[in-house]
């Protein structure tokens, strides 16, 4: 069984993601699968969890802009799509943008942007603020499958392969949330 955290325990559940583990967490709609992104061991695990092809790549979360800007070729951002963006967040808003050399290409997968949500969820929020970063942010589930609304389906799902499980509530969204191309407003997933 993963190892449980409540939100009092959140320093905890940060020092696990910090250590190379893989923890479920609550987001805006479902549970998500994160680590940190710069660990190429700890991400591995993660796909041969969700048995996800590595070719999709995955989403950035994170509690505020500054987590997230690094990974932002900025150079490449016209002003008013940075601000278009800027202006949903913290919010249900998911922006590809042209990714910056700072992003992992196993991050990525075979995509040239990278996926980034600045979440006003404020358990994600909170997760993200103790591990001092964006994390990985990709649904619980196994390929295939629908995504975990609960604790106990991300148990179900993964039992005790998955590390850590942070139990909290959802946002109260009914779907993902929407993922938008920053430079031309295309909306990727509704």
């Amino acid at each position: 069984m993963a190892r449980l955290f409540t939100l009092a325990q959140l320093d905890d559940a940060a020092a696990l993601l910090r250590g190379g583990g893989v923890l479920a967490y609550p987001t805006e709609a479902v549970y998500g699968l994160g680590c940190d992104p710069h660990d190429r061991a700890a991400f591995e695990r993660l796909f041969a969890l969700k048995r996800r092809p590595p070719a999709q790549g995955v989403l950035l979360i994170a509690a505020d802009f500054a987590q997230v800007e690094r990974y932002i070729d900025l150079a490449a951002v016209p002003s008013s799509a940075l601000a278009q963006a800027k202006a949903s967040w913290p919010g249900p808003n998911t922006w590809i943008f042209p990714r910056s050399a700072e992003v992992p290409d196993w991050i990525a997968g075979a995509h040239a942007g990278i996926a980034l949500r600045v979440t006003a969820h404020a358990p994600a929020a909170a997760l993200c603020r103790a591990f001092g970063g964006a994390l990985v942010s990709t649904s619980a589930n196994p390929h295939g499958e629908p995504p975990a609304r609960s604790a106990a389906t991300v148990q179900t799902y993964f039992g005790q392969a998955l590390e850590g499980l942070l139990d909290a509530p959802l946002g109260g969204l009914e779907r993902p949330t929407a993922i938008r191309d920053a430079l031309t407003g295309a909306i990727i997933r509704p």
